[in-house]
């Protein structure tokens, strides 16, 4: 039976029009609107009824994620900021549409116990848990490190790398062998970038942190990896307070491809990932998705 090549998708290139959002941002008030549906992404069940907990889920590359877990099986719940309880709900009714569940969990990560009680929410719900996804970020730029006060400094860290390790932290517990560790890491934090020292400096962290904790956890077969994307078209962009709105008009220019990736081009690198079907070899690593920057970091 002869196959009908799949259409080839137009991704959306700057410059955009400009735009500027307050902290934390919605993706609903993006324009233009981020793809993160996958078109033409082919599910085969590689997540079949499997339990994920993905924090930043509302949007981005965290909704992106959450959609195609669930077009390959599994259920989800989502971690949030209550301000972004409208674009929490669009994800949930897309998962509940493919016959998935999806859990909302407002909650901020720079609170102590907010990684234990996403847990043990998450088990209450599902019963189990299958795959961890570190995906929320804090980021600002700054036009000098002078400008990065302590502030600032702290709120980044506690949601980038404190996350992270209180999330990996809270699930160990319940973590069976075959399950997965996966953050979201950033072209930032193997090239640096001069505007975002103290991100740069997160992403670098959640490197190092991958790599020490899947050679931690190997013996308890769990792999633990992290996805590093270039410019992705997400809320986090607009809601920079550094990044003014002729700035953000413009972001992704200077990628080799000469856009930013949308949502949908990194959600596969995550199932993956996630999919014993396909990595189970693969522990300890960072994946690229940075749109033809290379690099050996």
């Amino acid at each position: 039976m002869k196959r009908t090549p799949s259409s080839k998708i137009k991704y959306p290139t700057p410059p955009f029009p400009k735009q500027h959002q307050r902290a934390p941002g919605l993706e609903s008030k993006l324009d233009p609107a981020p793809l993160w549906r996958g078109k033409n992404y082919r599910p085969a069940g590689k997540l079949q009824d499997r339990v994920a907990l993905i924090t930043g889920g509302d949007s981005g590359i965290g909704r992106a994620v959450a959609f195609f877990f669930a077009r390959e099986g599994a259920d989800v719940a989502i971690a949030y900021l209550r301000e972004e309880q409208s674009d929490a709900v669009v994800v949930q009714q897309a998962v509940e549409a493919l016959g998935r569940t999806c859990l909302l969990l407002p909650t901020d990560l720079t609170r102590p116990d907010a990684a234990e009680k996403l847990v043990r929410a998450t088990i209450k719900t599902f019963g189990r848990l299958d795959i961890l996804v570190s995906n929320a970020a804090h980021q600002a730029r700054k036009s000098t490190l002078e400008k990065v006060d302590d502030a600032e400094l702290t709120k980044t860290f506690e949601t980038n790398v404190y996350g992270y390790v209180r999330l990996v932290r809270a699930a160990l517990p319940h973590l069976k062998p075959g399950a997965a560790v996966i953050a979201t890491s950033s072209e930032t934090g193997i090239l640096g970038a001069e505007s975002l020292p103290d991100y740069s400096s997160t992403k670098g962290a959640i490197n190092a942190l991958t790599k020490t904790m899947a050679m931690d956890l190997i013996a308890k077969g769990i792999r633990v990896n992290a996805v590093a994307p270039g410019p992705v078209w997400t809320p986090l962009n607009p809601s920079d307070a550094g990044a003014p709105a002729k700035k953000v008009s413009r972001f992704g220019l200077q990628s080799p491809m000469g856009r930013p990736a949308q949502p949908e081009e990194l959600a596969p690198a995550y199932v993956f990932l996630a999919s014993n079907a396909d990595s189970s070899y693969i522990t300890g690593t960072i994946i690229q998705v940075m749109g033809g920057e290379t690099t050996g970091g």
